[in-house]
């Protein structure tokens, strides 16, 4: 009885976080994905930590970032999103999830959001609060958004859960933006990125 009990929480907690976590990825998505309009307020603390520290990573290995997009849409076909969950496990590389790695796949998937977008010449659609895609088909932002909730709600709830989830992320970022920009901190998130970013070009067969 108290295992069943177990089971239910766990898929209930499950459940929850999954969806957090989709909520995050839409609102960081969309927001990759808008050019000329100014974008919405962040629903969340946490969605608006993950804006400012991706943003922080993209701009700090800009290139790579947006080489690693085009080669990731050249040879993911018809269907990023499948492709995305196998960079998704590159990112990780080694197994061991951290906040930098988990900054580093938000701040790829967007870029490669904006590439998209620009590819299929779609508008991104409504604000994702309201419950619409960012786009159409099989590329849209709620696929790529889906992707990231399956891996990081669903296959790696239990290190999730075990730091907090994204009330932990929330306390990672309050902690980064009291230190300065040369911190161990800010060093390690971006060297976390790298590694990454290291076995996602191997990954894709990037010079």
């Amino acid at each position: 009885m108290r295992r069943e009990q177990s089971d239910i929480a766990g898929r209930k907690m499950s459940c929850w976080l999954w969806k957090e976590t989709l909520a995050l990825a839409e609102d960081y998505l969309f927001f990759c994905s808008i050019s000329t309009q100014p974008a919405p307020p962040p629903p969340s603390e946490s969605a608006a930590a993950m804006r400012r520290l991706a943003q922080d990573m993209e701009t700090q290995h800009h290139a790579r970032f947006h080489s690693l997009a085009q080669t990731f849409l050249q040879q993911c076909g018809q269907d990023p999103c499948s492709s995305l969950r196998k960079v998704m496990e590159e990112l990780v590389g080694d197994g061991q999830l951290n906040w930098g790695r988990v900054v580093s796949l938000f701040t790829f998937t967007g870029v490669l959001a904006r590439q998209l977008r620009e590819q299929d010449g779609t508008k991104p659609g409504l604000d994702p609060g309201q419950g619409q895609d960012l786009g159409q088909g099989p590329s849209s932002c709620r696929g790529l958004a889906e992707t990231i909730a399956d891996y990081l709600g669903e296959e790696k709830k239990d290190w999730m859960l075990e730091n907090d989830s994204w009330e932990g992320f929330c306390k990672f970022s309050r902690s980064a933006r009291e230190v300065n920009q040369d911190s161990s901190m800010k060093t390690a998130l971006f060297a976390a990125a790298g590694v990454g970013i290291a076995g996602l070009t191997f990954l894709l067969g990037c010079d």
